[in-house]
């Protein structure tokens, strides 16, 4: 029988379990009571109490139907008055067990290997960490313990400034693409709720209506809004790191313990379920340090399958738990581009296809933060080298099988898939369209012309029939085949052009189609019904190409 839905906020609150508040250590310098909203240098502790900023006259804009299931939660909560308040910032309606503060948390900042502190304001780098992110529940749901995090719930220690805010626009896209990539089958934290507030404009540079601007060119004010993320935790790569570097220097007397108390902390939130507690604490570190490099290639793996791009995959953005964190200066590629970035900040080095290498990276900065807690161990440091030295080799294997899952095969075939990579370049074919047609195994290049960009010639059609017949003789099950590429290649995509008006609409109080993109999104796979189909299922009309807000965007958010 199915546990009953929890209907009230009371009943919410009882399902409060604060693991990291217990096992972790506070800041010493933090204040008592979570009034800690200026900048200022964290010198030690795990994580800051601080106490977020409500939105004045909050607003329901959406919640997730399927989480709130997961969850065990009633969808009537989302209106609750008590609920509202809580997720849109007002920690005060806190009862029972619940703490009357949340919590953020420091990190490190590295940027493709290279650790930086010139960004902090007091250039040592202990001014970095959650700057509007602040975590307000952990507990119990269902049997599983979630975390809930307000983005864009005001001003933190690590804040360097900043108003803490988020706005609407990027709300709206990091609550949709989380209920996209879920829906899509990648790991990633979730999203609860999002609210907003028409009382409070926030202030950011943005795109003119019609801009080919690269950089943003005008100042334009947006509803602050507060989106809930979900996840098991939100520990990141550049967490680990920011203790390592204090353990490595002697920052202070208890570094290291602080270091291994929060890769403790790590297994028990992500992977107990793999790690056996009983295990000597090494033992533990090696495990951890595979089954991390496993969840890491598989998440960028499944990325490229489904043409998603971080835009900006530093360590603090990396989740340790193996999970897309960070919906900031993200796109999904349409017209496939290897080179594709979305955000003008990001560079070629975090382009799609540079992915995988980005992530290497990163688990680079993992590996070495790990080390600090087997000094003197030679053969577990040996060890944890030999698994740092596989990443490669178990980044190309995720690769291998991802792609050989596109295109229906029981095996990877190296030069078919360069071959194709080719002339989906040579075509400016759309990513996903392309990949759903070919899901039909056509026997001719007529079927597939409707992904493509651009005309195609007769050269570029003999080749394309010619690979064609050479990938159809790699298919023994057409049925199969068929099946199981329509599971892994989606019918619909993220298209930015389609997402702009409804976070525009919704800054008025038109919150519909942002309801409409949650039910497109629920089931990317299957064929959107013959009115979204008309909308959603289409290439990139000419005028989006180049323009400002669109095709490609700023991070600011």
């Amino acid at each position: 029988m199915a546990a009953q839905a929890t209907t009230s906020f009371e009943a919410f609150t009882r399902q409060v379990d604060y693991s990291l508040l217990e096992t972790l250590l506070v800041d010493p310098d933090a204040t008592g009571d979570g009034n800690d909203h200026q900048p200022r240098q964290v010198f030690s502790g795990h994580y800051v109490p601080v106490t977020p900023t409500p939105l004045p006259e909050a607003e329901y804009v959406a919640h997730s139907h399927n989480l709130f299931a997961e969850l065990g939660l009633s969808d009537d909560l989302a209106h609750d008055d008590s609920f509202r308040r809580l997720f849109s910032g007002d920690i005060t309606v806190a009862t029972g067990a619940m703490r009357p503060y949340g919590w953020a948390t420091g990190y490190a900042l590295s940027i493709y290997g290279t650790e930086y502190t010139q960004q902090c304001p007091f250039r040592t780098g202990n001014g970095y960490g959650d700057g509007r992110a602040i975590s307000i529940v952990e507990g119990l749901f269902n049997g599983q313990r979630w975390e809930m995090q307000l983005k864009g719930g005001g001003p933190t220690p690590y804040c360097r400034g900043a108003d803490g805010r988020a706005v609407l626009r990027s709300s709206v896209r990091e609550f949709l693409a989380q209920e996209l990539m879920h829906a899509l089958g990648v790991p990633t934290s979730r999203s609860l709720t999002l609210y907003m507030s028409r009382a409070e404009g926030v202030l950011r540079p943005w795109y003119s209506e019609g801009s080919r601007s690269f950089d943003p060119d005008v100042m334009v004010s947006n509803p602050a809004a507060i989106t809930t993320r979900v996840a098991p935790s939100f520990l990141r790569v550049g967490q680990l790191e920011l203790f390592a570097r204090r353990a490595r220097s002697n920052a202070h007397a208890g570094a290291k313990r602080e270091l291994q108390m929060i890769v403790e902390h790590l297994i028990a939130r992500n992977y107990r379920s793999e790690i056996n507690a009983a295990l000597p604490f090494a033992e533990q570190v090696l495990e951890l340090a595979r089954l991390f490099r496993g969840r890491l290639t598989h998440l960028v793996a499944q990325w490229m399958r489904v043409g998603y791009c971080q835009g900006n995959f530093n360590s603090d953005n990396c989740a340790a738990g193996g999970y897309t964190l960070d919906y900031g200066p993200f796109g999904f590629c349409e017209l496939f581009d290897p080179r594709f970035q979305p955000w003008t900040g990001g560079g070629e080095h975090f382009c799609f296809f540079n992915q995988p290498a980005a992530a290497e990276v990163n688990y680079g900065m993992f590996w070495r933060s790990l080390q600090p807690l087997l000094e003197g161990n030679n053969e577990a440091l040996e060890q944890l080298d030999a698994i740092k030295d596989g990443f490669a080799a178990a980044m190309a294997e995720a690769l291998e099988a991802m792609w050989s899952s596109k295109l229906g095969l029981p095996s990877y075939n190296a030069e078919l898939m360069q071959e194709l990579l080719q002339l989906l370049v040579s075509s400016r074919a759309d990513y996903t369209i392309f990949f759903r047609r070919l899901s039909a195994l056509p026997e001719s290049v007529e079927d597939l012309k409707a992904s493509f960009y651009v005309p195609s010639s007769e050269d570029l059609d003999q080749r394309w029939q010619a690979w064609l017949e050479r990938w159809r003789m790699q298919i023994h099950n057409p049925a199969e085949a068929t099946a199981a590429m329509q599971r892994v290649n989606p019918a619909i995509t993220w298209r930015e052009w389609l997402i702009a008006p409804a976070y525009e609409q919704a800054a008025e109080g038109n919150f519909s189609l942002i309801r409409e993109l949650q039910t497109l999104f629920r089931d990317p796979y299957s064929a959107p019904a013959a009115e979204l189909a008309t909308r959603y299922d289409q290439l990139k009309p000419r005028e989006f190409f180049n323009a400002g807000g669109v095709s490609h965007y700023s991070c600011s958010s």
